[in-house]
């Protein structure tokens, strides 16, 4: 699997990285890894194109969530309507600033379902995200170089 990702080299890395954003299970992770050890790909340019793939799967999921209200994506995500309501206080306090850690695996898919669902600030929820995406393939980049 990882041959086709390194195949398509930068695009290879965006498709990986909107996947993983999606709430399709996919790790982005490490294709980024794949493509910094088995190629000579800039690894800035590595992190810009995951940045902006993962960055645009979390907003396909803040987009669902706007689509839906809370009882229907409870259902849809066999989540129990009262800890779906939990999740929905504990983002409303925190508010659209929550979108910074939508890079943490399985509850990111989550934190931008519930932000859609709040009708969070758009402007707000793409900067955080993208900045909590930005960080995430910045530490896995550096942490990949400094094993090769």
């Amino acid at each position: 699997m990882d041959e086709f990702f390194i195949q398509y080299g930068y695009w290879g890395m965006f498709l990986a990285a909107f996947l993983a954003g999606s709430f399709i299970p996919f790790s982005s992770e490490a294709i980024m890894g794949a493509l910094l050890i088995a190629t000579d790909m800039d690894p800035v340019l590595t992190v810009a194109f995951g940045t902006v793939g993962n960055f645009l799967g979390s907003m396909v999921n803040y987009g669902i969530g706007r689509l839906g209200n809370a009882e229907k994506l409870a259902k849809w995500l066999k989540i129990k309507p009262r800890r779906m309501a939990q999740a929905q206080n504990w983002a409303t306090k925190r508010g659209a600033w929550l979108g910074f850690f939508a890079f943490l695996p399985i509850i990111g898919t989550a934190i931008c379902l519930v932000l859609g669902v709040m009708r969070a600030n758009v402007s707000i929820v793409c900067i955080t995200v993208f900045l909590g995406k930005l960080f995430r393939y910045v530490i896995v980049a550096l942490s990949v170089l400094a094993f090769v």
